[in-house]
Protein backbone atom coordinates (compact mmCIF):
# COMPACT_ATOMS: atom_id res chain seq x y z
CA UNK A 1 0.00 0.00 0.00
CA UNK A 2 2.75 2.58 0.56
CA UNK A 3 4.24 2.01 -2.55
CA UNK A 4 0.37 2.12 -4.16
CA UNK A 5 0.42 5.76 -2.37
CA UNK A 6 4.07 6.82 -3.36
CA UNK A 7 3.31 6.01 -7.14
CA UNK A 8 0.49 8.29 -7.18
CA UNK A 9 1.66 11.01 -4.68
CA UNK A 10 4.50 11.19 -7.83
CA UNK A 11 2.28 11.33 -10.43
CA UNK A 12 -0.22 14.12 -8.91
CA UNK A 13 2.79 15.92 -8.07
CA UNK A 14 1.59 15.92 -3.91
CA UNK A 15 2.49 14.61 -1.19
CA UNK A 16 1.77 11.03 0.39
CA UNK A 17 -0.36 12.34 3.16
CA UNK A 18 -1.97 14.51 0.90
CA UNK A 19 -2.78 11.67 -1.10
CA UNK A 20 -4.24 9.14 1.96
CA UNK A 21 -5.98 12.53 3.22
CA UNK A 22 -7.92 12.11 -0.11
CA UNK A 23 -8.53 8.44 -0.04
CA UNK A 24 -9.93 8.76 3.57
CA UNK A 25 -11.87 11.25 3.10
CA UNK A 26 -10.27 13.91 5.40
CA UNK A 27 -10.19 17.32 5.44
CA UNK A 28 -7.67 19.90 4.62
CA UNK A 29 -7.14 19.35 0.98
CA UNK A 30 -7.59 22.00 -1.37
CA UNK A 31 -10.08 21.19 -4.50
CA UNK A 32 -7.22 21.49 -6.78
CA UNK A 33 -4.92 18.57 -5.23
CA UNK A 34 -8.06 16.43 -4.41
CA UNK A 35 -8.46 16.70 -8.20
CA UNK A 36 -4.81 15.64 -9.22
CA UNK A 37 -4.87 12.69 -6.69
CA UNK A 38 -8.48 11.55 -8.56
CA UNK A 39 -6.48 11.53 -12.04
CA UNK A 40 -3.83 10.56 -10.62
CA UNK A 41 -5.64 7.29 -10.12
CA UNK A 42 -7.09 7.07 -13.86
CA UNK A 43 -3.41 8.01 -14.63
CA UNK A 44 -1.69 4.65 -12.47
CA UNK A 45 -4.82 2.47 -13.75
CA UNK A 46 -6.55 2.10 -9.65
CA UNK A 47 -10.47 2.17 -9.28
CA UNK A 48 -11.22 5.22 -7.46
CA UNK A 49 -13.28 4.42 -3.69
CA UNK A 50 -16.93 4.53 -4.18
CA UNK A 51 -17.90 7.24 -2.08
CA UNK A 52 -15.29 9.69 -4.91
CA UNK A 53 -17.38 7.72 -7.52
CA UNK A 54 -20.24 9.86 -9.54
CA UNK A 55 -23.55 8.36 -10.45
CA UNK A 56 -26.09 9.28 -12.79
CA UNK A 57 -27.65 12.42 -10.23
CA UNK A 58 -23.82 13.73 -10.60
CA UNK A 59 -24.11 14.19 -13.85
CA UNK A 60 -23.37 17.82 -15.69
CA UNK A 61 -23.93 18.38 -19.07
CA UNK A 62 -21.30 21.11 -21.36
CA UNK A 63 -22.58 21.70 -24.52
CA UNK A 64 -19.64 23.56 -26.38
CA UNK A 65 -18.34 24.62 -30.10
CA UNK A 66 -16.32 22.34 -32.24
CA UNK A 67 -13.59 21.40 -30.96
CA UNK A 68 -11.13 23.02 -33.82
CA UNK A 69 -10.84 25.89 -32.33
CA UNK A 70 -8.75 24.88 -29.05
CA UNK A 71 -9.73 27.35 -26.64
CA UNK A 72 -13.21 25.42 -26.17
CA UNK A 73 -11.68 21.78 -25.12
CA UNK A 74 -9.92 24.53 -22.82
CA UNK A 75 -13.11 25.71 -21.76
CA UNK A 76 -14.21 22.03 -21.19
CA UNK A 77 -10.96 20.71 -19.37
CA UNK A 78 -11.52 23.67 -16.78
CA UNK A 79 -15.14 23.45 -16.72
CA UNK A 80 -14.96 19.63 -15.55
CA UNK A 81 -12.24 19.72 -13.50
CA UNK A 82 -13.77 22.40 -11.70
CA UNK A 83 -17.28 19.99 -11.44
CA UNK A 84 -15.35 17.07 -10.27
CA UNK A 85 -13.92 19.04 -7.05
CA UNK A 86 -17.72 19.11 -6.43
CA UNK A 87 -18.26 15.71 -6.97
CA UNK A 88 -19.97 15.95 -10.58
CA UNK A 89 -19.07 14.23 -13.86
CA UNK A 90 -19.81 15.90 -16.93
CA UNK A 91 -21.35 15.02 -20.41
CA UNK A 92 -19.26 16.66 -22.93
CA UNK A 93 -21.63 17.36 -26.25
CA UNK A 94 -19.74 18.90 -29.11
CA UNK A 95 -21.14 20.79 -31.97
CA UNK A 96 -20.25 20.68 -35.54
CA UNK A 97 -22.11 21.80 -38.96
CA UNK A 98 -24.50 19.16 -39.95
CA UNK A 99 -24.33 17.47 -36.46
CA UNK A 100 -26.55 17.40 -33.51
CA UNK A 101 -28.06 20.77 -32.79
CA UNK A 102 -28.31 22.55 -29.42
CA UNK A 103 -31.70 21.83 -28.72
CA UNK A 104 -31.36 17.50 -29.29
CA UNK A 105 -28.63 17.35 -27.11
CA UNK A 106 -30.40 19.16 -24.47
CA UNK A 107 -32.86 16.56 -24.51
CA UNK A 108 -30.13 13.97 -24.34
CA UNK A 109 -29.03 15.29 -21.80
CA UNK A 110 -32.15 15.49 -20.00
CA UNK A 111 -33.58 12.02 -20.85
CA UNK A 112 -29.80 11.22 -18.69
CA UNK A 113 -31.43 13.62 -15.76
CA UNK A 114 -28.31 15.45 -15.75
CA UNK A 115 -28.58 18.35 -12.99
CA UNK A 116 -27.53 20.95 -14.99
CA UNK A 117 -26.25 22.42 -17.96
CA UNK A 118 -23.48 24.67 -19.03
CA UNK A 119 -23.66 26.08 -22.43
CA UNK A 120 -20.50 27.43 -23.91
CA UNK A 121 -20.89 30.26 -27.01
CA UNK A 122 -24.30 28.58 -27.61
CA UNK A 123 -27.78 29.78 -29.28
CA UNK A 124 -27.89 32.70 -26.61
CA UNK A 125 -25.12 33.91 -28.07
CA UNK A 126 -26.88 34.21 -31.98
CA UNK A 127 -29.37 37.66 -31.62
CA UNK A 128 -31.70 36.02 -34.26
CA UNK A 129 -32.16 32.44 -32.33
CA UNK A 130 -35.05 32.49 -29.99
CA UNK A 131 -34.53 32.65 -25.95
CA UNK A 132 -37.60 30.45 -25.25
CA UNK A 133 -35.36 27.07 -25.23
CA UNK A 134 -33.54 28.35 -22.42
CA UNK A 135 -36.83 30.07 -20.69
CA UNK A 136 -38.17 26.50 -20.85
CA UNK A 137 -35.47 25.07 -18.82
CA UNK A 138 -35.59 27.66 -16.44
CA UNK A 139 -39.24 26.99 -15.66
CA UNK A 140 -38.40 23.70 -14.75
CA UNK A 141 -35.65 25.22 -12.47
CA UNK A 142 -32.94 23.37 -14.00
CA UNK A 143 -29.98 25.30 -13.21
CA UNK A 144 -28.20 26.28 -16.31
CA UNK A 145 -25.63 28.73 -17.00
CA UNK A 146 -24.42 30.69 -19.91
CA UNK A 147 -21.06 31.54 -20.94
CA UNK A 148 -20.13 34.33 -23.45
CA UNK A 149 -23.16 35.94 -25.16
CA UNK A 150 -25.61 37.68 -23.00
CA UNK A 151 -29.11 37.98 -23.97
CA UNK A 152 -31.90 40.81 -22.31
CA UNK A 153 -34.45 39.02 -20.59
CA UNK A 154 -32.99 35.95 -19.80
CA UNK A 155 -32.57 35.65 -16.38
CA UNK A 156 -29.84 33.04 -16.09
CA UNK A 157 -26.15 33.55 -14.94
CA UNK A 158 -24.03 34.55 -17.14
CA UNK A 159 -20.30 34.73 -17.40
CA UNK A 160 -18.55 36.35 -20.34
CA UNK A 161 -15.35 38.10 -21.30
CA UNK A 162 -15.44 41.89 -22.32
CA UNK A 163 -15.28 41.74 -25.58
CA UNK A 164 -15.51 45.51 -26.41
CA UNK A 165 -12.59 45.94 -24.14
CA UNK A 166 -10.53 42.94 -25.72
CA UNK A 167 -10.20 44.69 -29.02
CA UNK A 168 -9.97 48.06 -27.13
CA UNK A 169 -6.60 46.60 -25.76
CA UNK A 170 -5.62 45.34 -29.19
CA UNK A 171 -6.30 48.86 -31.21
CA UNK A 172 -4.86 51.09 -28.59
CA UNK A 173 -1.66 48.44 -29.17
CA UNK A 174 -1.42 48.88 -32.81
CA UNK A 175 -1.96 52.79 -32.51
CA UNK A 176 0.82 53.07 -29.94
CA UNK A 177 3.18 51.40 -32.45
CA UNK A 178 2.42 53.86 -35.28
CA UNK A 179 -0.68 52.13 -36.93
CA UNK A 180 -3.48 54.73 -38.79
CA UNK A 181 -4.85 51.51 -40.83
CA UNK A 182 -6.12 48.80 -38.68
CA UNK A 183 -8.60 46.40 -39.69
CA UNK A 184 -10.91 43.98 -38.15
CA UNK A 185 -11.56 40.22 -38.56
CA UNK A 186 -14.80 38.86 -36.88
CA UNK A 187 -17.27 35.64 -37.57
CA UNK A 188 -21.08 36.13 -38.61
CA UNK A 189 -22.90 39.56 -37.80
CA UNK A 190 -25.42 38.11 -35.68
CA UNK A 191 -23.23 36.76 -32.59
CA UNK A 192 -22.98 38.59 -29.43
CA UNK A 193 -19.02 38.34 -29.53
CA UNK A 194 -19.06 39.87 -32.51
CA UNK A 195 -21.38 42.83 -32.03
CA UNK A 196 -19.26 43.78 -28.88
CA UNK A 197 -16.04 43.62 -30.66
CA UNK A 198 -16.85 45.84 -33.52
CA UNK A 199 -18.20 48.16 -30.93
CA UNK A 200 -14.81 48.05 -29.37
CA UNK A 201 -13.04 48.82 -32.40
CA UNK A 202 -15.41 51.71 -33.66
CA UNK A 203 -14.69 53.58 -30.07
CA UNK A 204 -10.93 53.09 -30.12
CA UNK A 205 -10.19 53.86 -33.28
CA UNK A 206 -11.90 57.31 -32.38
CA UNK A 207 -9.98 57.59 -29.51
CA UNK A 208 -6.62 56.57 -31.12
CA UNK A 209 -6.81 58.38 -34.48
CA UNK A 210 -9.94 60.42 -34.41
CA UNK A 211 -13.27 60.92 -35.78
CA UNK A 212 -13.46 59.87 -39.60
CA UNK A 213 -10.98 57.24 -38.78
CA UNK A 214 -12.51 53.91 -40.15
CA UNK A 215 -13.34 53.13 -43.38
CA UNK A 216 -16.26 50.83 -43.90
CA UNK A 217 -14.08 48.64 -45.69
CA UNK A 218 -12.04 47.59 -42.86
CA UNK A 219 -14.43 45.50 -41.08
CA UNK A 220 -15.04 42.12 -42.65
CA UNK A 221 -17.44 39.59 -41.24
CA UNK A 222 -17.17 35.55 -42.37
CA UNK A 223 -16.47 32.60 -40.24
CA UNK A 224 -14.46 32.40 -36.84
CA UNK A 225 -12.22 30.20 -38.21
CA UNK A 226 -8.74 30.04 -40.31
CA UNK A 227 -10.31 29.66 -43.34
CA UNK A 228 -12.49 32.78 -42.28
CA UNK A 229 -9.57 34.89 -41.27
CA UNK A 230 -7.48 33.60 -44.43
CA UNK A 231 -10.49 35.44 -46.65
CA UNK A 232 -10.89 38.62 -44.22
CA UNK A 233 -7.23 39.07 -44.06
CA UNK A 234 -6.85 39.17 -48.20
CA UNK A 235 -9.60 41.92 -48.73
CA UNK A 236 -7.65 44.23 -45.63
CA UNK A 237 -4.70 43.81 -47.43
CA UNK A 238 -6.03 44.76 -50.59
CA UNK A 239 -7.25 47.75 -48.52
CA UNK A 240 -3.98 48.82 -47.90
CA UNK A 241 -4.78 47.49 -43.87
CA UNK A 242 -0.84 47.19 -41.96
CA UNK A 243 -2.24 45.44 -39.36
CA UNK A 244 -5.64 43.56 -38.30
CA UNK A 245 -7.36 42.72 -35.09
CA UNK A 246 -8.85 39.27 -35.04
CA UNK A 247 -12.01 37.83 -33.66
CA UNK A 248 -10.27 34.74 -32.76
CA UNK A 249 -6.83 32.87 -32.30
CA UNK A 250 -8.12 30.63 -35.47
CA UNK A 251 -8.90 33.33 -37.21
CA UNK A 252 -5.72 35.34 -36.62
CA UNK A 253 -3.67 31.96 -37.95
CA UNK A 254 -5.44 32.30 -41.63
CA UNK A 255 -4.96 35.87 -41.55
CA UNK A 256 -0.88 34.74 -40.89
CA UNK A 257 -1.17 32.41 -43.71
CA UNK A 258 -2.96 34.76 -45.99
CA UNK A 259 -0.11 37.62 -45.41
CA UNK A 260 2.67 34.78 -46.23
CA UNK A 261 0.75 34.06 -49.25
CA UNK A 262 1.63 37.65 -50.66
CA UNK A 263 5.37 37.76 -49.40
CA UNK A 264 4.56 39.80 -46.98
CA UNK A 265 6.83 40.10 -43.74
CA UNK A 266 5.30 39.76 -40.14
CA UNK A 267 5.50 42.01 -38.26
CA UNK A 268 7.43 43.92 -40.70
CA UNK A 269 4.70 44.49 -43.14
CA UNK A 270 1.51 43.36 -41.92
CA UNK A 271 1.14 43.29 -37.77
CA UNK A 272 -1.72 40.54 -36.57
CA UNK A 273 -3.49 40.18 -33.14
CA UNK A 274 -5.79 37.23 -32.15
CA UNK A 275 -8.49 36.86 -29.30
CA UNK A 276 -8.49 33.92 -26.96
CA UNK A 277 -4.82 33.49 -26.05
CA UNK A 278 -5.68 29.44 -26.90
CA UNK A 279 -3.12 26.49 -26.67
CA UNK A 280 0.35 26.68 -28.52
CA UNK A 281 -0.82 30.37 -29.73
CA UNK A 282 2.98 31.28 -28.01
CA UNK A 283 4.64 28.55 -30.76
CA UNK A 284 3.36 29.48 -33.97
CA UNK A 285 5.77 31.40 -36.87
CA UNK A 286 5.67 34.17 -35.43
CA UNK A 287 4.53 33.84 -31.96
CA UNK A 288 0.83 35.43 -32.07
CA UNK A 289 0.09 38.85 -29.99
CA UNK A 290 -3.16 37.77 -28.69
CA UNK A 291 -6.20 39.55 -26.06
CA UNK A 292 -6.47 36.29 -23.57
CA UNK A 293 -9.70 35.11 -21.86
CA UNK A 294 -9.26 34.21 -18.69
CA UNK A 295 -10.68 30.99 -18.83
CA UNK A 296 -9.68 28.94 -15.86
CA UNK A 297 -11.44 32.06 -13.47
CA UNK A 298 -14.20 31.97 -15.89
CA UNK A 299 -15.04 28.21 -15.82
CA UNK A 300 -14.50 28.17 -11.92
CA UNK A 301 -16.93 31.38 -11.68
CA UNK A 302 -19.74 29.23 -13.64
CA UNK A 303 -19.27 26.47 -11.71
CA UNK A 304 -19.73 28.08 -8.46
CA UNK A 305 -23.03 30.13 -9.98
CA UNK A 306 -24.18 26.48 -11.23
CA UNK A 307 -23.84 24.94 -8.09
CA UNK A 308 -25.40 27.71 -6.07
CA UNK A 309 -28.29 26.72 -8.23
CA UNK A 310 -27.91 22.98 -7.84
CA UNK A 311 -27.83 23.92 -3.97
CA UNK A 312 -31.20 25.84 -4.05
CA UNK A 313 -29.43 29.07 -3.67
CA UNK A 314 -32.17 31.99 -4.21
CA UNK A 315 -29.55 34.70 -5.57
CA UNK A 316 -30.72 37.25 -8.14
CA UNK A 317 -28.79 35.47 -11.35
CA UNK A 318 -25.73 36.82 -11.75
CA UNK A 319 -24.12 38.80 -14.64
CA UNK A 320 -20.16 38.34 -14.24
CA UNK A 321 -18.14 39.94 -17.02
CA UNK A 322 -14.11 39.32 -16.78
CA UNK A 323 -11.37 41.77 -18.20
CA UNK A 324 -9.15 40.55 -20.89
CA UNK A 325 -5.28 40.59 -20.57
CA UNK A 326 -3.30 41.94 -23.54
CA UNK A 327 -0.41 39.25 -24.43
CA UNK A 328 2.47 40.97 -26.42
CA UNK A 329 4.58 38.74 -28.60
CA UNK A 330 5.84 38.58 -32.00
CA UNK A 331 3.10 39.41 -34.72
CA UNK A 332 2.78 42.82 -34.00
CA UNK A 333 5.71 45.69 -34.56
CA UNK A 334 5.89 49.26 -35.81
CA UNK A 335 3.69 50.16 -38.54
CA UNK A 336 5.60 50.49 -41.95
CA UNK A 337 7.00 53.55 -43.62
Amino acid sequence: MSATLTEIAAQAGVSVATVSRVLNGRPGVSAHKQQAVLTALDVCGYERPGRLRTGKAGLIGLIVPELSNPIFPTFAQFLESGLISHGYSSVLCTQQPGGIAEDDYTELLLERGVAGIVFVCGLHADVRADTERYQRLLRRRLPIVLINGHRDGLEAPLVSTDDEAAVQLAVRHLASLGHHRIGLALGQERYLPSIGKKAGYLAAMTEMLGPGAVRAAWIRHTLFTVEGGHAAALRLLDDGCTAICCGSDTMAIGAIRAAKERGLDIPGDVSVVGYDDSALMAYIDPPLTTVRQPVRAMSQAAVTSLMDGINGAEAAPRRLCFHPELVVRSSTGPAPR
